[in-house]
């Protein structure tokens, strides 16, 4: 009896694993559902400026071809594949959750390349003030009121803007904790979904939360306070959603970041509103925008040999040369007060005579010089350094010319002799089989350069004491008048008494260290 009960009991489990077998192996072929309908991308596609409100008169009918241009436009911002499909893809990236203010936003919607984007408003004033009228439900006062300074300091360390918060009374930016419908008709559509949104300057610059979502403090559970408040207080500034992953105003809120630092996309963002940090680092003084160097004389170094070592755009937004020991910071107008100053003075550990430098979009610097590298984070040594560059930049030379990152595909680009490299730490190997390729394929630079530098749109070259505006667009040098090449100590280094117009003169001749008299 009990050997048949065995026998019985053995036979009905045979007969549920085999059941479950059967329907983990149907499970696995039929076609998994995606995760967002037609109709739903439908209205994900219209909130968020791919396609015009739906009207109900027409009961909502889109032309196919409508709807695959929008998804197309969607998947391409978004930086996915592009199908123009409601793939797996693209169905689940619209399930996540996101800022609720539109990626397409007037005239800057249509074709814009991958960088920031301004809206087009900006406050007058660069003191602004803000309360909280409305709190959360879930976390103390005292908590949020840090959280809210802390995002709005994001922004006031890369530009001279202030915010003052204030208990009642008038303000530039009021903040609210909402659910649902709250009155500005753009009502929050629960946790998930849509977490926040923002009004731009023109508009009043307001912000509101979703008070449904269990906003957190310094943890990877729930929705950081912090972050999505950094974001949305870009819109209340002026920025537009970038279509840069790793900048602050993607759309897509990527989860809690305890070593989060704003990408250089969004501090170009906006210091194209507001200008960049005037407060020079460690005095605590301003300084003004100079012609020339004091007493109305040039620079002795750069006006009598404006050849330099290096040129690099710092993650604060200013722009330095460095050439041997020294170092100059530079305006629009030409080297600002104060300069030269010693290089081992202000970056610690790093060397003279550099041979590259450049920022990257992580707002890190990085040095060369020979074999070797270093990693600031603004003036401050990022760690033990130097280290080899054979190590940390796989298939780039030793002794190299110049560097710089790529306005079009944000890939660093390095140069030594008649040759460059591009260099993609996304990809494996970094550095593709077919380069390094000739620099004459880049019409108008010559070889043998010292220094690049990308600034408002354009990469600069510079040779000996001459510079080349090359255009990313056209891939080019750029047609101006006067032409390229010009004298760097003129256009760059605010040397009056240097020549204004093209060095390609019958008296120069291009030798070993640039343009050079006959």
């Amino acid at each position: 009896m009990a050997e048949r009960t065995v026998q019985n009991l053995s036979t009905s489990f045979a007969k549920l694993v085999i059941i479950v077998i059967a329907t983990i192996v149907c499970a696995e072929t039929q076609e998994v559902p995606p995760v967002v309908s037609e109709t739903g991308a439908m209205r994900y596609l219209s909130q968020f400026g791919y396609l015009p409100p739906v009207n109900p008169a027409s009961g909502g009918l889109i032309s196919e071809e409508t709807m695959y241009r929008a998804i197309s436009e969607f998947q391409s911002f978004a930086g996915i594949n592009v199908t123009g499909t409601l793939d797996e893809d693209t169905a689940h990236l619209m399930s996540l959750p996101r800022c609720g203010v539109k990626d397409k936003v007037g005239a800057s919607s249509d074709g814009r390349s991958k960088r920031y984007a301004l809206q087009g408003s900006r406050w007058r004033v660069k003191k602004l003030t803000y309360k909280i009228s409305k709190y959360p439900r879930i976390l103390e006062r005292n908590a949020v009121d840090k959280e809210i300074a802390k995002a709005f300091s994001v922004w006031s360390e890369y530009t001279d803007l202030s915010f003052t918060p204030k208990k009642s009374g008038q303000v530039h930016i009021e903040i609210r904790f909402e659910k649902g419908e709250h009155g500005d008709g753009d009502p929050f559509d629960g946790p998930g979904g849509t977490l926040a949104h923002a009004y731009f300057p023109v508009y009043g610059g307001d912000a509101h939360f979703d008070d449904t979502e269990h906003w957190t403090i310094n943890s990877y559970r729930g929705t950081n306070l912090f972050q999505v408040a950094a974001h949305e207080f870009g819109h209340s500034l002026g920025l537009s959603h970038s279509d840069i992953k790793s900048a602050l105003m993607a759309p897509f809120y990527r989860g809690y970041d305890p070593n989060f630092m704003l990408d250089s996309d969004d501090i170009q963002g906006i210091q194209a509103l507001y200008g960049p940090k005037t407060e020079d680092e460690g005095t605590g003084t301003k300084h003004h925008r100079t012609t020339v160097s004091p007493n109305g004389e040039e620079d002795p170094l750069l006006c009598t040999d404006p050849k330099i070592d290096t040129m690099f755009n710092s993650a604060e937004g200013h722009t330095y040369a460095f050439k041997d020991e020294h170092y100059w910071k530079l305006t629009a107008d030409g080297v600002a007060s104060g300069y030269p100053r010693l290089i081992s003075n202000s970056w610690k550990g790093l060397p003279g005579k550099i041979d590259a430098a450049f920022t990257y979009k992580n707002g890190k610097t990085y040095f060369f010089k020979g074999s070797k590298y270093w990693r600031f984070v603004g003036k401050r040594m990022d760690g033990e350094y130097p280290k080899e560059i054979s190590e940390g930049f796989t298939g780039i030379p030793d002794n190299i010319d110049a560097a710089t990152v790529w306005t079009g595909n944000g890939k660093i680009y390095f140069y030594k002799g008649t040759k460059f490299w591009r260099f993609d730490p996304a990809q494996r190997p970094p550095v593709k089989s077919t380069y390094p390729k000739l620099i004459s394929n880049w019409e108008g630079l010559p070889d043998n350069l010292d220094a690049a530098l990308t600034y408002n749109g354009y990469t600069y070259f510079f040779k000996g004491g001459a510079y080349y505006r090359f255009n990313d667009r056209t891939f080019s040098v750029d047609l101006a008048d006067p032409a390229f090449p010009r004298a760097s100590g003129y256009w760059w280094f605010g040397c009056r008494s240097a020549s204004k117009g093209t060095l390609e003169d019958a008296t120069f001749r291009f030798g070993s260290y640039g343009f050079e008299r006959k």
